[in-house]
């Protein structure tokens, strides 16, 4: 294998995410976006967010159609309005289901909260920036146990809009915290316990090899240059995840949900 391939092999962030381009994949603009700035859209994701007892009442809440008998008795009442109003707040293209709703992004908790709960894993990520991508991390976070998300503050898009839509619901039910620095961070976190795992393709062991039950941080590196040097340093072990050899690179959130099935297999009583 070559040495370029050997780096990309199983690395998520190898290269630039060929579905990363708004102009191939149909997503909306940087612009549409900025538009839309605190609106979140759908019926899972803006339902989870009435339902979370954090979050405070939206600042406005607009449906094309009344409640029926899924809308819980003490969520606000929504604005019925027409379509073309609807539309006009959000990217072009959403697929709101009929409902959105503006919010204050969510606050989250403190990464030390997090770190003191050492029996579900966590999973840090490392400047990702694109917010489907997040989306869908929190999703898989979620459906395979992890503890919740620590993201870098500067370099993470707003926790709404298509990020929201992507997580479906699950930005309201799993825990986050926004860090300042992501080193410092993990050596907290290595300082109280925790085995601390980067996910890299230069790595030579598989994960499946490097996992085990110990509480456990998983390390994911942003979609272009994947983990940063410093952050590399401050984690125990690195892990790659095996590939055929023409295939380049996995999508980072893909990428994130197959460590963390395999994690979770580590994790059964």
């Amino acid at each position: 294998m070559s040495k370029r391939n050997r780096r990309n092999a199983g690395n998520p962030q190898g290269s630039r995410d060929r579905d990363a381009s708004p102009h191939r994949s149909g997503r909306p603009s940087k612009s549409a976006l900025a538009a839309a700035k605190g609106w979140i859209w759908g019926w899972h994701t803006v339902t989870a967010a009435l339902a979370n007892p954090e979050r405070p009442s939206p600042q406005k809440l607009l449906s094309l159609s009344p409640p029926d008998e899924r809308w819980a008795a003490d969520w606000p009442q929504p604005q019925i309005v027409e379509r073309p109003e609807l539309d006009a707040h959000l990217p072009k293209g959403a697929v709101h289901q009929g409902l959105a709703a503006l919010y204050p992004p969510p606050d989250g908790e403190s990464a030390d909260t997090l770190l003191a709960r050492p029996d579900k894993p966590l999973v840090v990520l490392d400047q990702i920036t694109d917010p489907q991508n997040i989306g869908a991390i929190f999703r898989s976070a979620a459906a395979f146990g992890a503890g919740g998300l620590i993201v870098q503050d500067r370099h993470t898009p707003e926790f709404s809009g298509a990020l929201a839509k992507a997580a479906v619901g699950t930005l309201d039910t799993l825990p986050f915290a926004r860090v300042t620095n992501i080193s410092r961070t993990l050596d907290a976190a290595r300082d109280q316990g925790w085995r601390v795992i980067g996910l890299a393709g230069e790595s030579d062991g598989e994960i499946a090899d490097i996992l085990d039950a110990r509480p456990t941080i998983l390390v994911m590196g942003s979609e272009g240059k994947g983990l940063r040097r410093l952050v590399t340093e401050h984690c125990d072990v690195l892990a790659r995840i095996p590939m055929a050899a023409n295939v380049e690179s996995l999508n980072v959130s893909v990428a994130a949900g197959i460590a963390l099935y395999a994690l979770a297999q580590h994790r059964r009583p």
